[in-house]
């Protein structure tokens, strides 16, 4: 992966200054989850080392896995090419999904045209 000088100036936050994050599992590569993160919440999280998000529903902040003790702890952020999300990798304790899974994305669509 390339490194390059961040400027949180350069990303580009929605109307609602927003940016969606994509969260990785660090070793496996699994996707758990995708949040979104304001200027704040990416501060937060590249201070703390834990992912900091924001609610849209409850308009706070929120440290994935301080009620449920299920963190996130950073390994890298990557924004891609358009500058308009992030990829966090992290190492997951526990749980990443409200629901107890290890993913968000635990159930799938079926299609006789997926998968061929």
């Amino acid at each position: 992966m390339k490194k390059t000088k961040f400027n949180l100036k350069n990303l580009k936050f929605d109307s609602k200054g927003l940016i969606p994050a994509i969260i990785q599992d660090y070793k496996d590569g699994e996707v758990l989850m995708m949040a979104y993160m304001n200027k704040e919440s990416l501060r937060r999280t590249l201070k703390l080392g834990k992912t900091c998000f924001w609610s849209r529903s409850r308009k706070e902040y929120w440290v994935k896995g301080m009620t449920s003790g299920c963190f996130q702890y950073v390994k890298s952020v990557a924004y891609d090419c358009d500058l308009d999300a992030l990829l966090v990798k992290v190492r997951q304790i526990g749980a990443a999904c409200h629901t107890g899974n290890r993913s968000c994305f635990y159930r799938r669509i079926e299609s006789k045209r997926v998968g061929k």
